[in-house]
């Protein structure tokens, strides 16, 4: 671990999962946290939904107005292998964090109830979770099997690596939950997604230049080879070839000055790491700071509704 008061060694993790055998994803997590360890990271991020998977490329069955038996399946199968807060999954991974004594973000299918989020648990080096975040707006086809969060799924969390928020894939295209989130002035904003193409680094680059924090995006690197279901039960647009490309990659980790640091790696599975100064934030903020001096509350206002939603309320 880094000992100056301002200075990080931070790592974002580019690797892909199986979504049908978290026993198996669970141990890679394991191995991944160990190599940063091995590089004194004291903060990783992990890609959007490393834990329980991200299925690229199937329709489970759907067509406008029907699902199919198969789809229905597949979906059974998708939610066995998500992972639910204070199950046996959930604790090996805070143990996990707690023996390589570095803050981690990491992606996962949570199943909560009968429905599915996908979601980042954010821990602290000790195992502790810090806070969970539920993506949103699920994109495109992915509101197919998975719920929205809502306003209390919005943690801004201090860790001994840092004040970090995090944000998932294509939220970070909504501008008043970037505009929510530079109000907390993170020392780091995570961002866990599946986005492999190019134009996603100027994205981050943006954001990093509007907050003044460091931006760590972690994507999955993954291949059809890596999915253990057959053809019959996961046929993947892309091809079922083992060496079909699902996703990409593109990790990165950009400064406050939107000035790439790491990467961006495409192509094969990665750890990247930076040495980071904390006082580049407030050397950035000089002349930036959108939830400060570069603000202008008295014409433009974000109300945020942050209480739990619940369908039943019981007085």
């Amino acid at each position: 671990m880094s000992s100056n008061s301002t200075t990080r060694i931070v790592s974002v993790v580019q690797a892909g999962s199986d979504p049908f055998a978290t026993s198996n994803t669970l141990s890679k997590f394991a191995d991944l946290l160990s190599q940063a360890k091995t590089a004194k990271s004291d903060l990783a991020v992990f890609p959007e939904a490393f834990i329980g998977g991200y299925p690229k490329g199937v329709d489970f069955g759907v067509r406008v107005g029907s699902r199919d038996d198969a789809g229905r399946e597949l979906f059974r199968l998708y939610s066995d292998n998500a992972i639910a807060l204070g199950s046996a999954e959930f604790e090996a991974l805070s143990e996990t964090v707690a023996a390589n004594d570095l803050a981690v973000v990491v992606g996962a299918i949570e199943r909560k109830g009968a429905t599915l989020y996908c979601s980042t648990f954010s821990f602290e080096k000790d195992g502790k979770l810090l806070g969970v975040h539920r993506k949103l707006v699920p994109t495109a086809m992915e509101r197919l099997i998975w719920g929205q969060g809502d306003g209390s799924d919005l943690p801004v969390m201090d860790s001994s690596a840092g004040r970090l928020v995090s944000a998932i894939c294509w939220e970070n295209y909504m501008p008043l939950l970037r505009s929510f989130y530079y109000d907390a002035q993170p020392d780091f904003y995570c961002v866990s997604t599946v986005d492999d193409r190019p134009v996603w680094v100027p994205t981050m680059q943006t954001i990093a230049l509007e907050s003044r924090a460091f931006v760590l995006s972690a994507c999955q690197y993954l291949e059809r080879g890596m999915i253990t279901l057959d053809a019959e039960q996961f046929d993947a647009v892309q091809g079922n070839d083992p060496d079909s490309l699902l996703i990409n990659g593109g990790s990165c980790i950009i400064a406050p000055t939107g000035e790439v640091i790491a990467g961006p790696v495409f192509g094969k599975e990665t750890i990247l790491t930076a040495d980071v100064d904390l006082n580049d934030r407030t050397r950035g903020k000089f002349d930036m700071d959108v939830a400060g001096h570069y603000a202008r509350p008295d014409i433009f206002e974000l109300q945020a509704h942050v209480a739990p939603q619940k369908n039943v309320r019981k007085d």
